[in-house]
């Protein structure tokens, strides 16, 4: 009865690792894309608006899902800033409250190399490099998705086979 028990127990937690696993590789698109909207709108704001960057990021948290707290930190960094600047501000946001979401190293950097310009240039300079960012974060939504179709279900098999696997050398 014991080992029956720590049969079904192993089984069901490296199912679990695995459907955690393939959920994270099914959010990842989402957030890039989440992240994607976030700079159309500061894209909108730059180039029609008059707000300062704080609030932007504070409109652009609003519209936001799961990187609403990166948003929120980047608007509270830059309105505590303390003579820090822009970039500053900005990159210890994304530094504190990026593990929280599921995208990657490629993302991040696409981002801090969009804040090095973010309130230190004009407004085409900034216009032209949050289209950069763009177009950089769309190839690597695209290979977000390339890999979630790929890894997926693999993930997802993988967990419980190897569940599985563990069950049957142990009897």
């Amino acid at each position: 009865m014991l080992k029956v028990l720590g049969a079904v127990l192993i089984l069901m937690a490296t199912s679990k690792i695995g459907f955690d696993s393939a959920r994270q590789l099914r959010k990842r698109p989402r957030q890039i894309q989440e992240l994607r909207s976030g700079l159309a709108i500061l894209k909108t704001e730059i180039n029609y608006g008059t707000r300062p960057l704080a609030e932007a990021f504070e409109r652009i948290a609003e519209a936001s899902g799961e990187l609403k707290p990166v948003f929120l930190e980047a608007s509270r960094k830059l309105n505590t800033s303390d003579g820090k600047s822009t970039y500053e501000c900005l990159k210890s946001a994304i530094e504190e409250k990026w593990k929280k979401t599921v995208m990657g190293e490629e993302e991040k950097g696409i981002v801090l190399k969009l804040c090095q310009v973010l309130g230190s240039s004009n407004r085409w300079d900034q216009l032209h490099h949050l289209d950069l960012a763009q177009e950089n974060l769309q190839m690597e939504e695209n290979k977000a998705r390339e890999e979630q179709e790929t890894y997926e279900k693999m993930v997802k098999t993988l967990g419980v086979l190897s569940g599985a696997l563990l069950v049957i050398l142990m009897f």
